[in-house]
């Protein structure tokens, strides 16, 4: 005797094999020699994914953003250029990984400044020696290169003179410049103009 799960698969296979013109005591032919063909129901693809530029794209944003963008633009533009790639966890781990690693090095960075501010400003000040005029007035102006001559002389620290900010200059007595060590960061150094 046959389980009923065997007869109703063999059941359920007979009638279709039967309502392609077929039996199931003879080989399966189908009328006219045509093909039988099965539709089966398909999921819509995702419509957008979710992306991280590699690069600055105009209109669209910057290295390193994660964005929302249409499948169709992902796929016939931004992959092909190398524009983007796919997010995955473990890319998402690895930018996570990174903005720490970034974030930590901003803090080192404002830490070193602070500390080359406070050695600065404890110095005392630098003094400029210059050829004098008619009373305090002096040849010629103390520019920022001067002052950064004075400053890798003293204290052998290399400073950019972009980086100083120093009112004119024209005659002697004490003067303050600003040196901007970072954006967070301003020391000010006293200056100290005297002629010979």
């Amino acid at each position: 005797m046959s389980s009923p799960a065997a007869t109703l698969s063999w059941r359920s296979s007979s009638s279709l094999l039967q309502s392609f013109g077929g039996c199931s005591n003879e080989a399966t032919k189908l009328p006219d020699k045509r093909t039988g063909l099965l539709v089966f129901a398909q999921k819509k693809t995702k419509k957008t994914r979710k992306i991280i530029l590699k690069e600055d794209v105009v209109s669209l944003g910057n290295k390193g953003e994660l964005l929302d963008v249409r499948a169709g633009y992902y796929r016939n533009f931004l992959l092909p250029t190398g524009k983007a790639q796919i997010v995955t966890p473990f890319l998402l781990k690895e930018m996570k990984i990174e903005e720490e690693r970034i974030e930590a090095e901003k803090i080192r960075v404002k830490e070193e400044a602070q500390q080359l501010a406070l050695m600065f400003e404890t110095v005392g000040a630098f003094k400029v020696k210059r050829k004098g005029g008619k009373g305090k007035q002096i040849f010629g102006t103390v520019t920022a290169q001067d002052l950064v001559d004075i400053i890798k002389a003293q204290l052998q620290r290399e400073v950019d003179k972009r980086i100083v900010e120093l009112p004119e200059i024209r005659e002697t007595g004490e003067y303050v410049a600003e040196l901007k060590l970072h954006p967070e960061v301003t020391a000010r150094v006293r200056v100290n103009v005297y002629a010979n």
